[in-house]
């Protein structure tokens, strides 16, 4: 039989750190921040951290005040009929429960697909939120008068301020607008 010859060991000479070169370049914490919260989110149960930025919008100003999403739970392999823990201030469980349904209705809504079949309701203490309150901006162009004029016979006033608003933004724009 032959036998190999033995190979001599080498030593790998380690390279100081300041001799390697870097991976990845630097980063700013801006563009970490949404992976991060996105992480912490998901690990708490929520697809979208947005339901909880995004809550009195989707609820109502009322609602908001007395209720706050904790997580939503999906069946194993599903991200579709979850349920939502709420957690809602003591004495309002009732009434919270009693709207429920149109609750759920606006959720899916705004996940625009039927992300949520139940809530669990726990009760707890619930944080105020600062209403955040923006400035018009500041260059408005007034409503024109033709428009103006036929929308004081409309009769309902939620109406008339929403038609208001998009005559308002209609005036205010400067031409079609741009898609992509």
């Amino acid at each position: 039989m032959t036998e190999r010859p033995p190979t001599p060991k080498v030593k790998s000479r380690a390279i100081p750190a300041a001799e390697r070169p870097r991976i990845g370049g630097s980063r700013r914490i801006a563009d970490l921040m949404p992976d991060i919260g996105r992480a912490a989110f998901r690990k708490f149960g929520f697809v979208q951290s947005s339901i909880v930025t995004r809550w009195s919008e989707i609820v109502g100003s009322h609602y908001a005040s007395i209720s706050a999403p904790e997580s939503i739970r999906f069946p194993v392999g599903q991200k579709a009929g979850g349920t939502l823990q709420l957690t809602v201030m003591s004495g309002h469980a009732p009434m919270v429960q009693h709207m429920l349904p149109d609750l759920i209705e606006r959720v899916n809504r705004f996940f625009g697909y039927a992300a949520v079949a139940k809530v669990a309701m726990r009760q707890g203490d619930i944080m105020p939120t600062p209403a955040e309150r923006r400035p018009p901006p500041r260059n408005l162009k007034p409503i024109p008068v033709e428009l103006g004029d036929s929308l004081r016979d409309i009769g309902d006033p939620e109406l008339r301020t929403v038609l208001e608003s998009l005559a308002q933004g209609l005036a205010n724009s400067s031409g079609l607008p741009k898609i992509g």
